[in-house]
């Protein structure tokens, strides 16, 4: 269906940081956008400097910095100044041993208040900082220790038991673990960072730095090989500030939560650095996703800009219907919430809405990559929103879409490329580089990083369309398109209609190799609770995509499924549907929810016959001490992770559960869904 655009037409409580879009973009420069920001006393740029030391000596050294939530409701403020003392502390703890400049400091935490103690305190050291999810396994956190070079990790000793102890040996460079919380005493080979902290001094003078010095090191998994080491420098704070004023609307008196966990990249610029940097209250929630919890948090601690992922909006969306009733939005009062935005995947159009009709404020969906290291393309506050899409370009940032080939990536001829003239016309997503916190590099693997730039551009990997007007609109990513009898298709606009059908969860859209079609769409649903699979249900959820979508791109075969394959950060993983349908290789697992445990099959449809699936090949596209302890109860430790909230919460399973499959020629952990082949549609050359 059609979405309408939705109008600004009411003015804003506080006037949005960006007001005219073009005039914005016209007069902004990088230059400028770094004068905002105070630099070391004696030249040069730290992030920790920017988030925190400057606010230290300003009229904002008694503002909270952090307001943490602990899982049992308690509530502990740390102001700005606290904030300097303690991440001096944790500066002076690297020096005294002896870590320093560009050596390698790894956190292992949940969120929690010694987290972003340890993260600033390592930025001021001059050493560089690599955040871990905590609920990775052992064998991803072992291969980004090694691939890192790790010195120091920082974890809670029932993460470093569970992830860690037994690896240690094969980790020579890892010469430091610190425990955050009680344990250290009954781990060989740990010390008490709480001890280390306290005993520290809390001043601490930031060696000279430059801005290109490394900071920060991401690792981002690709479909193949290892994960990526993404080097991030300290000039990337001048993005992050920029980027937060105009994507996110920060206001210096905002009380503002992020809701990604730190260890991916959403959750460290934009959970910790970006809003910091700005002088803002920023929450910090050890608990995991609970419906009624965050509506608590959002009402009791007036939260003014919430930044969240599409994942955590529809499962929110599962709470309370846009068809209502609204009793728990609304048992809450969320007037002081003016601004909400959403990145991680695509956001459909349905969230967008949502939004509006529920709490009264859409959802602004942005757009950006753990390489650009800060947000690109955006909807703002002041201008209106086309649902579906992800906005346009933020001022000082160039993008445009390159033709592709067969591959479905950029064709570079002769190491050049051409740009798509024709409004609406799908092709790669490319970035012209020189904003301040695009990466430097992978780490060590500088063929790869060259790979990924082509006659002047950054070449994304995703596929998108720019409408007359220049908003841009996702279609996949480029290894995840579908060519169907001469068509390309994007998998997310089939997963977007099939969601607006109110029996659908969720969707997952791959392509099934077909011998006359080449491919055609098949599609994986997860239905919302209380509704059951069946084979008249499947007949109208095709006929429903076949209206919406046309027979060219609506999925000729659907399976149901209740437990989706998804990333740690609740993207529906497509490259895992297509593996384990394709009996293909299937990369790198380490960021897949919940892979150390099974659960069970979902019983067949009725109705419904159960056949062998194809294992028909083809070629595939290549290819985020002591801290202050008012309100704080005694015996509370930190958060020790290993709990992924994103897990489906609509099938009754168990949040931390797993899934494997059972046929015999998968070897990999996957669900067991049920599917009936469709007839092939006849070759097409109509687009």
């Amino acid at each position: 269906m059609a979405w309408e655009t939705i109008r600004k037409d009411t003015a804003p409580v506080v006037p949005p940081r960006l007001t005219d879009y073009e005039e914005a973009r016209a007069v902004f420069t990088w230059d400028r956008a770094r004068g905002e920001l105070a630099g070391l006393p004696g030249g040069g740029l730290n992030i920790a400097h920017e988030a925190v030391d400057r606010h230290a000596v300003s009229e904002r050294a008694d503002r909270v910095a952090l307001r943490c939530i602990a899982r049992d409701d308690a509530v502990e403020d740390v102001t700005y100044a606290e904030l300097a003392r303690l991440t001096s502390r944790f500066a002076n703890v690297l020096r005294e041993l002896g870590v320093g400049r560009g050596d390698r400091v790894f956190t292992l935490l949940g969120r929690c208040p010694e987290l972003v103690t340890t993260v600033l305190g390592t930025l001021k050291s001059t050493s560089v900082l690599c955040p871990l999810f905590s609920a990775f396994g052992p064998d991803p956190v072992e291969q980004r220790l090694r691939l890192g070079d790790a010195r120091v990790l920082v974890t809670t000793a029932d993460l470093y038991r569970k992830k860690v102890a037994d690896r240690r040996e094969a980790l020579p460079g890892l010469e430091h673990v610190l425990i955050v919380g009680p344990g250290a005493g009954d781990l060989p080979g740990t010390v008490s960072w709480q001890e280390l902290t306290s005993s520290a001094a809390d001043s601490f003078t930031i060696p000279p730095s430059s801005g290109e010095d490394m900071a920060l090191l991401h690792f981002t998994s690709g479909t193949t090989g290892a994960p990526k080491g993404a080097v991030h420098v300290h000039e990337a704070v001048v993005a992050h500030h920029a980027t937060a004023a105009y994507a996110l609307d920060l206001h210096p008196e905002d009380v503002y939560w992020c809701t990604a966990d730190p260890g991916w990249v959403t959750g460290m610029s934009y959970g910790i650095i970006a809003p910091l940097a700005h002088g803002v209250t920023v929450i910090v929630d050890e608990g995991d996703y609970d419906a009624r919890r965050w509506y608590r948090i959002l009402g009791e601690q007036r939260v003014t800009v919430w930044y969240t992922a599409p994942t955590a909006l529809r499962m929110l969306m599962r709470a309370t219907p846009r068809q209502g009733p609204y009793d728990l939005p609304r048992s809450h009062d969320l007037s002081a919430l003016r601004f909400i935005a959403s990145v991680g995947e695509p956001l459909n159009p349905e969230a967008v809405v949502w939004g509006r009709d529920v709490l009264g404020l859409p959802v602004h969906d942005n757009w950006w990559q753990t390489e650009t290291g800060c947000i690109m393309i955006a909807n703002y506050a002041a201008c209106d929103i086309r649902p579906g899409s992800m906005g346009r370009p933020l001022p000082g940032v160039e993008a445009t879409v390159l033709r592709t080939g067969e591959d479905g990536r950029a064709l570079v001829t002769g190491g050049r490329v051409t740009e798509v003239e024709s409004p609406d016309e799908e092709g790669e997503l490319a970035l012209r580089p020189g904003w301040p916190s695009m990466f430097r590099g992978y780490l060590h693997e500088k063929e790869r990083y060259d790979a990924v730039f082509a006659d002047g551009w950054y070449l994304t990997g995703d596929l998108v369309r720019r409408d007359p007007d220049g908003w841009y609109w996702f279609v996949g990513r480029a290894d995840d398109v579908i060519k169907s009898a001469g068509h390309l298709i994007g998998p997310f606009e089939v997963e977007s209609a099939l969601m607006e059908h109110p029996a659908v969860a969720e969707a997952g859209v791959i392509g099934r190799p077909d011998p006359v079609a080449g491919n055609v769409v098949k599609a994986f649903v997860s239905l919302r609770p209380g509704v059951e699979p069946s084979a008249e249900l499947e007949r109208e959820l095709l006929g429903f995509a076949r209206r919406r979508l046309g027979p060219a791109v609506a999925p000729r075969e659907m399976a149901f499924d209740r437990n989706l394959p998804r990333t740690r950060s609740g993207k529906v993983m497509r490259r895992l549907l297509r593996a384990r349908e394709l009996g293909l290789p299937t990369g790198d697992l380490s960021t897949l929810e919940g892979s150390a445990r099974a659960r069970p099959a979902p019983p067949p449809v009725p109705g419904r016959t159960r056949r062998p699936r194809s294992t028909a090949g083809g070629p595939r596209s290549p290819r985020g001490a002591g801290a202050s302890s008012r309100h704080r109860p005694a015996g509370r430790t930190a958060d020790t992770g290993g709990t992924c909230w994103r897990a489906c919460s609509a099938s009754g399973v168990s949040r931390n559960g797993a899934w494997s499959c059972t046929a015999p020629r998968r070897s990999v952990a996957s669900s067991t869904s049920t599917s009936v082949r469709r007839p092939s549609p006849s070759a097409s050359t109509r687009h």
